[in-house]
This record gives C-alpha cells, structure tokens and sequence, in this order.
C-alpha cells in the first residue's frame, strides 16, 4: 500500500476546518495530514492542532498555490491528497479520488463535484480555464478549477514550482498533461461553501479571473519557449 499524505490548506477556516479533519481522520485511508495555516486572522491552526499531525503556519496570506507547495515538501507521502479546508463532513468521500491513483489507474484524479443547486457567478473564470487547457493541451476538463485532487508524487517533484494563487489548479493540470502524466476526472460528492452573488463574491471571482488569465499566459509562453528549444 502507498503512503498517502493529506495536504490542507486553510485561510480563516475555523468554522469548517474541524468537521473537515474529523472526517478525514475517521474515514479516509491516510498515514499523514497535514494542514498549512496561510495566515488566518481566526482559530483555524489552533483548532486544526488536535486533528492534524503537523500544523504548518505562514506569517502571512501568500495564497493557495504557496500553501500547497509548502505542505507537499515537507509530507512524506508517494501519494498526495489536496482537500481544502471547508469540505466538513463531505471530505470522507475523499477515498473515492484516492483510489484510481493508489491503484496505478492514473497519474493524477481530480474530482468533479456535483452541480450547485443555484447559479452563483457567470462562469467566466471555469470558462477561461476551461479553454486555456483545451487549447494548451487538448484536454477537455470538466472540472478545470477544482482543488480537490490526488497525485502521485514524482508528478510534483517533476513539475517543482507550482502557481501561486487561483493559478494553482489550471497550472498543475498543464504541466502535468505536458509532460504525459496521465490524467482522470472523478465525480466525488463533496460540498463546500460558495462564494455569494454580491460585491464581495464579484470581487473574488474578479481576481479570480485575473490570476487564471495570468498563468494561462505564462504556461503558453513557457510552450513557445520548449518548441523553440
């Protein structure tokens, strides 16, 4: 059996982040957990102390893509598991995208979750992700933004740097596809809290847009520079 390491990154998760380590704890095939505190202003390491075998602090918010590469480097884990902090009791479906990857299925399972029972947003950032990767790589993803994946190790020990920010997801996938990993999207019934139709979820969705934008920028410059070399 592969040693797994749970990674979960968390700003101000403190109203989730217990539920969500307790289901993990209780139901998931695991050896590590490990929970990147990304500078919350709340409880959310404190909390995560009792649930975790190791709480990682940074001083300061530095984003999703920096939380992740600083629980993977320091896990010990042939298989990673990212689960965001706000999953609660749903987290124990986890066992579900774990398997296809423990059992040499795939390189890489991201989980597709289920449809949200009211619109939230236009879609403009899952459209734009979704059409960078298709035109980067010719994959056509389902869930090009999800966060909730599996992967094998040397997969991130190939890629090294991984994006920082909402870059982090559509980065991985690239970068991973580019170099002939093998890639499967399964449908997990996860749930998490949704960002609201008002100023404040505009706003999130705004930079959300900008970052993807940003790093579907960069990864095609980085192809125009492999094909020329």
């Amino acid at each position: 059996m592969k040693r797994v390491s749970v990674i979960v990154p968390a700003y101000n998760e403190a109203e989730w982040i217990v539920p969500t380590l307790a289901a993990i704890r209780q139901r998931l095939v695991c050896d590590e957990v490990i929970v990147v505190d990304d500078g919350s202003a709340d409880q959310t390491a404190l909390l995560a102390e009792e649930w975790a075998d190791r709480v990682i602090r940074h001083p300061v918010n530095l984003g999703k893509g920096a939380a992740l590469q600083t629980g993977w480097r320091q896990s010990s884990g042939e298989v990673l598991l990212f689960l965001d902090g706000d999953l609660k009791e749903s987290a124990g479906e986890a066992n579900l995208l774990l398997a296809p990857v423990i059992n040499d299925e795939c390189d890489m399972a991201i989980a597709v979750l289920p449809a949200l029972r009211r619109k939230v947003g236009l879609g403009l950032a899952k459209g734009l992700a979704r059409g960078g990767i298709r035109a980067l790589t010719g994959f056509s993803s389902e869930a090009p933004l999800s966060g909730q994946r599996a992967v094998k190790r040397q997969v991130l020990e190939r890629i090294g740097q991984l994006e920082g920010g909402f870059g982090i997801e559509v980065g991985l996938t690239i970068e991973a596809l580019r170099r002939g990993y093998r890639l499967t999207e399964v449908p997990v019934p996860f749930t998490h809290r949704q960002t609201e139709n008002d100023w404040t979820g505009y706003r999130h969705r705004g930079k959300e847009f900008v970052e993807i934008g940003k790093a579907l920028g960069r990864k095609w410059w980085e192809g125009v520079r492999w094909t020329r070399t």
